[in-house]
């Protein structure tokens, strides 16, 4: 589904990616793991648009998309949330959902007058979607919530469902698990596994919680020094010495 080919970025002299060429497959749960400073955010701000790459290409489904600007990728189905949840804290959970599909009609004020009937229907059909994404996610008990008073992992949740809004056709995932609690991760991991067997979501996450990794993940990259390491199962990964040596720790 998406293509990296000799992907380079610097920064003021600074190497932060190497020549990366890879691959993420359709309906696939890979994870993106490394130390800090392996270039993994970077990786993700050139896929979603938010800089540019010194040279290489980004293809989805083999269609160049490097220098698209992240609104065009949102349009194109590639949606990515953050390592710090980015709700609207002022609207509640429900509105946060119902504001994410595009180019609403009573985004118009001119449409408000001429078709009001037509933005409520419209309106119905989004809130419909937004109390299914919540039961799905187990939030619907916050529809009404302001989401600036849920938890991290309510919040990391409910970014998750702000995708599901849309029908995306790859997620970028960062820290999911980032300062999450083991029941809530739990339900977040559960939600994944869900979206990628039910309805086929294909995922790309940074991670660095090994255990939620070695549930969700297959295949697993691994970065280091702004390169690509090693692609392979978790398995593998943690037995692999230049791994543990540069990610893991030498005592693991």
């Amino acid at each position: 589904m998406l293509g990296i080919k000799n992907l380079y970025k610097s920064f003021g002299g600074i190497i932060a990616i190497n020549n990366i060429t890879l691959e993420i497959e359709k309906s696939s749960i890979t994870a993106l793991i490394g130390p800090n400073g392996a270039g993994k955010t970077t990786l993700f701000n050139i896929i979603n648009g938010s800089i540019k790459p010194d040279s290489g290409t980004v293809e989805l489904n083999e269609i160049d998309i490097t220098g698209y600007e992240p609104h065009h990728l949102f349009n194109l189905g590639i949606l990515r949330t953050f390592q710090v949840a980015h709700e609207f804290s002022s609207l509640t959970v429900k509105d946060n959902l119902m504001m994410v599909p595009p180019n609403q009609t009573g985004e118009s004020i001119l449409q408000t007058w001429f078709s009001p009937k037509k933005i409520k229907l419209e309106e119905q059909n989004i809130a419909r979607k937004a109390y299914q994404v919540m039961d799905f996610l187990q939030l619907k008990h916050l529809a009404n919530e302001y989401a600036g008073n849920l938890s991290g992992g309510q919040k990391k949740l409910l970014e998750l469902g702000r995708t599901m809004m849309v029908d995306p056709k790859i997620v970028l995932l960062d820290e999911v698990g980032a300062g999450v609690n083991r029941t809530l991760l739990n339900t977040i991991g559960d939600a994944i596994l869900r979206l990628n067997k039910e309805l086929n979501y294909t995922f790309c996450m940074i991670e660095h919680d090994i255990e939620l990794i070695s549930r969700l993940c297959d295949p697993v990259i691994v970065m280091a020094e702004g390169s690509i390491l090693m692609k392979d199962k978790i398995s593998k990964v943690k037995k692999n010495d230049k791994v543990v040596e540069v990610y893991l720790g030498k005592n693991q």
